[in-house]
């Protein structure tokens, strides 16, 4: 039998989690079908719904498949777990916005905008700041090799990622109905700080010469190292966590070239008839 089909752990709490956040999800898209607001709006809710269901089963499949075996034989693939769990699942459940069908699924209505508490999204520095060092408190060796041998801290562990992750991402997006109020510029800094942090703790394990992580000398390293793959796991870590924030890094860019079009081009015909201000200023040539 292959690796793929082995090692599926039936892990009744994740499995329940699961169902219940996706079943709770589309109960409420079937009761919000008479809010619809023409075929647009029916349209944009389907490809969030995507969305949000995959960075559901991303994370189903970071616990119950054979990620979640190997992660306990193997640093790097613990890494990618961790990348799975605290930054992509999240990320893809967040912009798919799921607070109108969650809440439709209660209430029979969508969720009214502004509603998200204020401390949440108040201190946008403060929260991405914290969902870091949540992060990487997690990559300490101690609470590291504890949460391996320890179910429940690793339930612990897990759940930490998926939070910080929630609240990274929603100081980061617009998630509807909620909007950003944050300018595009702050959050892209946000982006680059976060880069920089899972960068900077990547190079210290790739370049690292001492096993950080001893609880991994186990049976599965005969073929690599733990030293070489606590260095793999720094590779992850540093070039895994890049593919999202790229693409947040874009959108982010083109959100201010957006605002900026649309601050600096009058509305209407004069709109097309007025020359468009360009963002340098311009100097004066040399003769």
């Amino acid at each position: 039998m292959t690796p793929v089909a082995q090692h599926w752990s039936a892990s009744w709490p994740v499995l329940a989690g699961y169902l219940v956040l996706a079943g709770v999800h589309l109960t409420g898209l079937w009761r919000l079908r008479g809010w619809t607001g023409g075929a647009d709006w029916l349209r944009e809710r389907r490809r969030e719904a995507v969305l949000y269901q995959l960075g559901l089963l991303l994370v189903l499949v970071a616990l119950v498949s054979p990620v979640g075996y190997l992660a306990d034989r193997y640093i790097w693939v613990r890494a990618l777990q961790t990348l799975l769990l605290a930054v992509v699942g999240p990320g893809l459940a967040v912009v798919g916005g799921p607070w109108d069908a969650l809440t439709a699924a209660w209430s029979g209505r969508p969720v009214r905008r502004g509603t998200l508490p204020r401390w949440l999204v108040a201190h946008p520095v403060l929260m991405v700041v914290a969902a870091n060092v949540v992060w990487l408190v997690w990559q300490v060796p101690a609470l590291f090799d504890h949460a391996q041998s320890s179910a429940g801290l690793a339930l612990i562990e897990h759940v930490s990622y998926l939070a910080a992750g929630a609240v990274f991402w929603l100081q980061l997006v617009s998630s509807r109905p909620f909007r950003q109020q944050v300018p595009a510029l702050r959050r892209f800094a946000l982006v680059a700080g976060t880069v920089a942090a899972s960068t900077v703790y990547g190079m210290m394990l790739v370049f690292g010469s001492g096993v950080l992580y001893p609880v991994y000398a186990n049976s599965a390293h005969h073929v690599m190292s733990v030293l070489d793959d606590q260095q793999l796991a720094g590779a992850v870590w540093w070039m895994g966590i890049l593919p999202p924030m790229i693409i947040a890094a874009v959108a982010l860019m083109m959100e201010w070239l957006a605002n900026e079009d649309s601050a600096d081009s009058p509305a209407g015909l004069d709109g097309l008839l007025t020359p468009r201000r360009h963002g340098w200023p311009s100097r004066t040539a040399i003769r």
